[in-house]
């Protein structure tokens, strides 16, 4: 039995094989997907909801940047490691460590009867939840008035 491997081309051969698989790209898409958000709009403020089970306050960052966007970032690294102890069961250490990296971002235009200085955010049961206070409703200034002709 030959096999494809001693071939020079074994390579690409291997890497078309593995990426050239419909149920590889559909998990792969799966799992590139953004958290769920839902955005309310209540009487006193708006509410932004963040599903993110797994996830805790300190892997979020949330800003308001120069164009009044609230920009909301995700990003969570993980790395389980071998500490390289010997189990009595085997011998040799484990040669493998496995991490993972998530990073998500997104921007939300503010409206203008808000107020930026009251903004809020708490993580609960895995979901952020970003509270948006809304301003009073600003009644119009009268500027006008009666130019005097010389």
């Amino acid at each position: 039995m030959i096999s494809r491997f001693n071939d020079q081309n074994w390579f690409p051969t291997l890497f078309n094989d593995f990426f050239d698989n419909d149920f590889w790209m559909t998990n792969r898409k799966n799992n590139l997907t953004a958290p769920a958000v839902n955005v309310l709009d209540e009487e006193k403020d708006y509410k932004v909801e963040v599903a993110a089970p797994g996830m805790t306050k300190d892997d979020f960052q949330i800003k308001i940047d120069n164009d009044n966007n609230l920009v909301i970032t995700l990003e969570k690294k993980t790395e389980t490691k071998d500490n390289g102890k010997k189990d009595d069961k085997k011998a040799g250490k484990y040669l493998r460590r496995e991490f993972s990296y998530s990073h998500y971002q997104q921007a939300f235009t503010l409206p203008d009867d808000i107020d930026k200085q009251k903004i809020t955010a708490k993580m609960e049961h895995g979901v952020l939840t970003i509270e948006i206070p809304k301003t009073e409703p600003q009644k119009p200034v009268d500027t006008s008035r009666q130019i005097e002709i010389q």
